[in-house]
């Protein structure tokens, strides 16, 4: 997460590994919630560049964004991965 600091990117990749395991539906704690959320916002930051969308403008609502996106992502391939 780029342009945020340490402790406001674990607040908002832990708001948005919440959200998204809320959405999918996945009992995940707090712990790997912040880790999702961090994460995918990596994840999502790459794939979203390989189209043409910049992310990286460091504001919270963005990286709250793409961390939100990149953690559905994350919890969608491991759903597929383990075929549950």
């Amino acid at each position: 997460m780029e342009g945020l600091g340490w402790l406001s990117a674990i607040i908002v990749g832990g708001l948005a590994g919440w959200i998204a395991s809320s959405i999918m539906k996945a009992d995940t704690g707090i712990f790997l919630n912040i880790i999702l959320g961090i994460v995918g916002a990596v994840v999502a930051n790459f794939l979203l560049s390989l189209f043409g969308v910049n992310f990286q403008a460091g504001s919270w609502i963005a990286q709250g964004a793409a961390g939100l996106i990149g953690a559905v992502i994350l919890i969608w391939i491991v759903r597929a991965v383990r075929g549950v």
